[in-house]
């Protein structure tokens, strides 16, 4: 029968706070050092070199051709058999970074595809170097773009956390196998953890449709600040991405 008691015990249980709160900041370190590398992998992938294209593409082939599990179990046990030992906090951030920046790298390489090519000229043609062209003019016109899919990949980040439970790592999941283990009231105590990762993604949706609503407001206000016929010149670019 279903214990409503047991329910809220779980609910308000300081176990599964301590447990969210070990899922939120796993997500949201994860999500900087995957967007990194990403943003590495997006660069590499854009190169003269065929040889460096070569290892970008062969880098997203293989993390996103083998299941997560896997590589957190190949990096959390299976390493330490050539001498490559990690914590499970350590092992559960690499894996899920490596594993992230893959699929990360096509939302940044996308974004930056989407900034017109004058841009770039007119911004070399300053005497830009291409690291200051990418900083200043490029990345913050594409990180309109790449808003909405990266807030995507954050809200599906946030609940793929759980596989690290299979790694010992005392996230929400994980706390929740303990709590039902004392009183084997499994229904409840999963369903309590459900309603906090429901919880949890409601708030990144506001949050992200707001930061997308800001963004939007700006760059529709800069927009209508010249009239459509004139292109601008390539001092009023640098003077409005700085």
């Amino acid at each position: 029968m279903w214990s409503w008691e047991a329910f809220f015990t779980f609910l308000s249980s300081e176990s599964l706070l301590r447990g969210a709160w070990t899922t939120i900041w796993l997500t949201v370190v994860t999500m900087v050092l995957g967007l990194v590398i990403g943003l590495v992998l997006a660069l590499m992938r854009s190169a003269r070199s065929r040889s460096v294209r070569a290892v970008a593409n062969s880098y997203i082939w293989l993390f996103r051709g083998t299941p997560l599990l896997v590589q957190l179990i190949i990096i959390y046990t299976g390493l330490p058999q050539l001498g490559i030992k990690f914590g499970p906090i350590q092992a559960a951030l690499l894996g899920l970074a490596l594993n992230e920046a893959a699929y990360l790298s096509e939302i940044v390489r996308s974004g930056i595809m989407s900034v017109p090519r004058g841009q770039f000229e007119a911004a070399r043609a300053l005497g830009m170097k291409p690291v200051t062209v990418m900083r200043v003019v490029v990345l913050p016109q594409a990180f309109r773009v790449m808003i909405p899919p990266l807030g995507n990949s954050l809200n599906g980040l946030l609940k793929t956390t759980t596989l690290v439970s299979i790694i010992a790592v005392e996230e929400l999941l994980r706390l929740t196998q303990y709590a039902v283990q004392l009183n084997f009231r499994v229904l409840e105590g999963l369903v309590a953890a459900a309603c906090y990762y429901l919880v949890m993604t409601s708030v990144w949706t506001l949050l992200q449709g707001r930061l997308e609503a800001l963004v939007n407001r700006s760059h529709s206000t800069g927009t209508a600040k010249r009239p459509s016929h004139q292109v601008p010149q390539p001092a009023e670019l640098v003077r409005e991405t700085r």
